[in-house]
């Protein structure tokens, strides 16, 4: 297993279009950049084709706001023979505030696949 990434997965800036009723970013939209940080994260470890399986621990800790920048911190914690484990932390710059922001963290389950969809082994 490479060692954590020095630099976020992805950096992004969250805009009005995400924002729910309630005037906070959706969580679907926060779930969607941390599946796509965990794609990143997996591919880092090793060049093959992934399908995202499972979410496992959720954990929104504060809403995120229009204007916040996010950057997703994706690290490897278990890599097995077809699939790859992978946490997520999401944290916000947000102005105003002298430090980041913890806003979401999450585990991702990826399996590496084959072009039929079938489950294939990570390192060979």
């Amino acid at each position: 297993m490479k060692p954590p990434s020095t630099i976020p997965a992805i950096r992004v800036v969250m805009m009005p279009r995400d924002v729910n009723p309630q005037g906070t970013i959706f969580g679907g939209v926060l779930l969607s950049l941390i599946d796509q940080g965990a794609f990143v994260e997996a591919l880092r470890q090793a060049p093959r084709r992934f399908v995202t399986v499972s979410f496992k621990q959720v954990e929104f800790h504060r809403p995120v706001l229009v204007g916040d920048v996010l950057s997703l911190w994706a690290e490897s914690t278990r890599i097995g023979r077809t699939s790859i484990t992978v946490r997520v932390r999401v944290l916000a710059q947000r102005e105003g505030e002298p430090q980041d922001i913890n806003v979401t963290e999450a585990e991702v389950t990826l399996v590496s696949v084959d072009d039929q969809g079938r489950p294939t082994p990570i390192l060979e």
